[in-house]
Order: structure tokens, then C-alpha cells, then sequence
């Protein structure tokens, strides 16, 4: 009586062991072909090809690795620069600690510009810039690495982390080191700048334009060379920085809109896409949110540093301090593999998760625009 029911699982899983034998063999054939192609011709046509092949492995195992390897990844990076030691606002005279002679000439150092030129460091020297990688750019199989579940995870942290240094390096030259918005623009700032405004994924070679390009990583460690540049001018009091309250305002509501964006992008995502953990995009999301929070975590401390005097004149210490706080949170948040479920599901939502700390973000610097605004 068992027998048909027996006979047909055996015909079913027959039919499914075929047609994965023939997936599998479609996928070998293009391989096996060139082998057997290759075996019937001499040493002189093998020995190119088998070149190519090593030169192949070996760019696609760099490639790899670079990939998976976080070279001086810490969420507590901040600390190394001990900003609650700093007792000047930006570009103002430094002062002689008790007994100690101050020495002339000489004007405290931007901390915005020291974490931003770091943060280009951390992408470009640190690690390899993967988005302008010529594996990446070939993609699987001409398939864009985005849209597949693997190898994008540090491009598109890294591109996080740029958007940061990005809008950073835009207000800097626009308002914070202006006095009063009236003098000259930085030439060196304003370089930064424009080399931060590069397109993230060029290579020596491009199509369009079709000829030889500067890569990415070069224009940014140029950029990251100019504000260090900027920062020793700064501190030979030969520069400036304008630590008003209308610059700190201008520069949270920049912020604000930046992580606005961020947000409705992970909003998007969430609402429209529950995948779960098969949703291949969602990864992308994550973790250029997480990168752009990296960013700024270290940029908004600096910040504090910079503009203390208004933080402190401005009663605005324990909402920044909360500000801070609520980044670091934020930073909190690894998963292994990025799910983005329904909320009301049994699986984690990981974009909602960093979509409400993004948000509890921006509702802060929001707050704080609207305390200096009064």
C-alpha cells in the first residue's frame, strides 16, 4: 500500500537530484570546455593562459580579503583623542596650563579637521577603498556586488563613513573657518573640498569618459594631506576658525538634514521590502547608516571640542553629552547578517533598529538648532 507513495518521493528526488546536476553542469561547462581546449595545445599557449589564471587567483584572493578584513575598526575610537582634555576652543591662542609659559604664536588645532583627515586615513590608507577595486567594479558576473548578499558590506560602510567626511569638509569651507561669512574662502579647504566631491569609484581606466583617470583613493589622500596642511596653519595662528554660535547652528542643521536622508532611506527599505534575511539590499542600507554614525560619532565629539565655549555658554552640555551618548549606542549594533523582516514578525528587523537610533540622533541636534535658534 506504501509502495506508490514510496515510488513517487523516489521519482520526485530523482527529478530534483537531475536538475541540479544539470545547474551545476551548466555553470562547469564554460570551464571544462576551456580545459579540454587548453590540453590540446602546447606550452606556448598554456603557459600565458595559466599566468593569467594565477594573476586571476591572486587578485580575487586580495580582493577577498580586503573585503572581510576591517583593518582598525573600534567603535571607541574617540577615546585616542582625549577631546575632554581640551580647554580652547578651535583656532584660539593657546593657553598656558598653571606655572607654564604659553608659548606665542601659537592657537589651538581644529579637532573637526584632525578626526575628518583621520577618517579618510581609516578608508583609504588603513584599508583598501573597495568601491573603486576593479574586482568590485566587474562585479559577479557583470552583476553589481550591491545586489548580491556578499562582498559589500565595507564598500558600503566606507561610503557611510565618506558621507560623513563629505559633508564635513562642504561646511568647513562654507561657515566654519569663515569670519562672518565675509573673507575669503581657504584654498586649501576649498581643494579638500573639491577632491571629496570625486566620484567614490574610479579606477585608472575608465569608460565614460573613455581614457586614464586618477583613482578614487588617491584624490582622497590628497584631500586627507590638505587638511592636515589647513590644521598646522591653524596652528600657527596663520589660519582661522570661527567658533560662533551661528556656525555651530548651521553645521547641527546640516548634520540633521544628512541624517534625515539616512533615515528615509532606511524607512524606505523597511516599509517596502520584508525580505527577512533574504533581502540583499538591506545589508547595503545597514551598513551605510552604520558607517555614516561611525563618521559622525567622531566628527560631532570634535565638534564639542571646537565649539565648548557655546556648548557651555548655551546650556546645551547635557543634551550633547545624551547626543554623543545616543551615537555610540548606536554603534552597538553588529549583526552578523542583516534582517529586514516585518516589524511585526518573529525575525529581527535590523533597519528599523538602526533607523530609531539614526532618528533618536537627529531629534537631538533638531533640539539643539531649535535652543540656538531662540
Amino acid at each position: 500500500m506504501l509502495d506508490p507513495i514510496v515510488a513517487f518521493f523516489q521519482r520526485m528526488f530523482s527529478a530534483v537530484g537531475r536538475g541540479i546536476g544539470l545547474v551545476i553542469a551548466w555553470i562547469l561547462w564554460p570551464f571544462l570546455t576551456v580545459t579540454a581546449w587548453c590540453r590540446a595545445r602546447s606550452w606556448i599557449v598554456k603557459g600565458p593562459i595559466g599566468i593569467g589564471l594565477v594573476v586571476l587567483v591572486g587578485l580575487y584572493a586580495y580582493f577577498i580579503w580586503q573585503t572581510q578584513a576591517w583593518t582598525n575598526f573600534d567603535p571607541d575610537y574617540v577615546n585616542a583623542y582625549n577631546l575632554s582634555e581640551r580647554k580652547n576652543d578651535a583656532g584660539q591662542p593657546v593657553k598656558a596650563a598653571a606655572g607654564a609659559t604659553a608659548s606665542a604664536n601659537t592657537c589651538e588645532r581644529s579637532a573637526i579637521v584632525d578626526v575628518t583627515a583621520d577618517l579618510i586615513d581609516f578608508n583609504v590608507n588603513e584599508n583598501a577603498w573597495i568601491s573603486s577595486m576593479i574586482l568590485y567594479k566587474a562585479g559577479l558576473f557583470g552583476m553589481d556586488w550591491d545586489h548580491t548578499p556578499w562582498l559589500d558590506n565595507k564598500a558600503s560602510f566606507q561610503r557611510g563613513i565618506n558621507e560623513a567626511v563629505r559633508r564635513t569638509t562642504v561646511e568647513l569651507v562654507d561657515s566654519l573657518v569663515r569670519m562672518r561669512g565675509t573673507s575669503g574662502i581657504n584654498p586649501l579647504l576649498q581643494s579638500v573640498r573639491s577632491k571629496m566631491q570625486y566620484d567614490e569609484s574610479n579606477w585608472y581606466f575608465g569608460l565614460s569618459p573613455f581614457g586614464p583617470l586618477t583613482p578614487t583613493p588617491t584624490q582622497y589622500r590628497a584631500a586627507m594631506s590638505e587638511l592636515r596642511s589647513f590644521n598646522n596653519e591653524l596652528a600657527n595662528c596663520s589660519a582661522t576658525f570661527d567658533a560662533r554660535a551661528d556656525n555651530f547652528l548651521e553645521f547641527m542643521d546640516r548634520i540633521a538634514s544628512s541624517i534625515g536622508s539616512t533615515s528615509d532611506m532606511l524607512r524606505e527599505r523597511s516599509d517596502n521590502y520584508n525580505g527577512g534575511l533574504f533581502d540583499v539590499r538591506a545589508d547595503d542600507r545597514f551598513w551605510f547608516a552604520y558607517g555614516q554614525l561611525y563618521g559622525y560619532y567622531g566628527i560631532l565629539s570634535a565638534t564639542g571640542a571646537d565649539f565648548d565655549g557655546i556648548i557651555t555658554q548655551r546650556n546645551l552640555t547635557p543634551i550633547w553629552s545624551e547626543s554623543i551618548r545616543q551615537l555610540r549606542r548606536g554603534l552597538e549594533v553588529r549583526p552578523l547578517i542583516v534582517s529586514n523582516a516585518s516589524e511585526s514578525g518573529i525575525f529581527a528587523t535590523h533597519l528599523a533598529t538602526m533607523g530609531f537610533h539614526v532618528l533618536r540622533v537627529r531629534s537631538h541636534l533638531v533640539e539643539m538648532r531649535d535652543i540656538l535658534a531662540r
